[in-house]
């Protein structure tokens, strides 16, 4: 069975990752699985070059079937900000980040705190040098303070469709309608379709 890597040091993604991908017909490892030679710097200036960049890194570190994904929070308030640098957005913990995005929206009416979150997805082959990337995007608002225990990020400010946050949603209901469930969706069915 052919081996499948999950290059992901975030633990909340790489929980979301294996559930979409379980019962896949590979044996899935993680970084902390293989020696992948350090994390991969996300010098990108968009989600889809760090997704690349992390995929083909990390494929040709360890020789293996790869998957990588980055995602942003695109507030349409700022300009589709913090996009690629949300894991920058602010130093220190995902509460600090979640404050400084508060803060900048203080004064926003609702009408206008209009968000998506994009993820883009890329699964690389070393052997073959065959590329595949996927984009998901869910859109939704931002609320005025954090509601909800299941999430991590920007999740707990993220009201979707439902009147619930990410962060309230059960990890079955969030995989569904996730940005990030649909893009590795897309990536699993071509994992399905190409490489079994």
């Amino acid at each position: 069975m052919r081996e499948l890597l999950i290059a992901t040091g975030n633990s909340g993604k790489l929980t979301e990752m294996l559930a979409i991908l379980s019962g896949v017909p590979f044996t899935v490892l993680t970084l902390s699985d293989v020696n992948a030679g350090g994390d991969v710097e996300e010098t990108g200036e968009t989600l889809e070059e760090n997704a690349i960049l992390k995929a083909k890194t990390y494929g040709t570190r360890t020789g293996k079937l790869t998957i990588s994904e980055d995602t942003g929070l695109e507030v349409d308030a700022l300009g589709g900000a913090p996009g690629v640098r949300s894991a920058r957005y602010a130093q220190g913990s995902d509460d600090d980040r979640n404050q400084k995005l508060l803060a900048e929206l203080k004064d926003v009416p609702e009408e206008r705190r209009g968000a998506q979150f994009r993820t883009v997805a890329a699964l690389y082959d070393p052997i073959a040098d065959i590329l595949h990337t996927s984009e998901g995007i869910c859109r939704g608002s931002i609320i005025h303070e954090g509601r909800g225990e299941h999430g991590f990020g920007y999740s707990p400010l993220f009201l979707v469709s439902q009147g619930k946050t990410f962060a309230e949603l059960d990890a079955h209901t969030r995989n569904d309608l996730s940005h990030r469930g649909q893009a590795i969706r897309k990536i699993r069915d071509v994992l399905l379709a190409d490489f079994t």
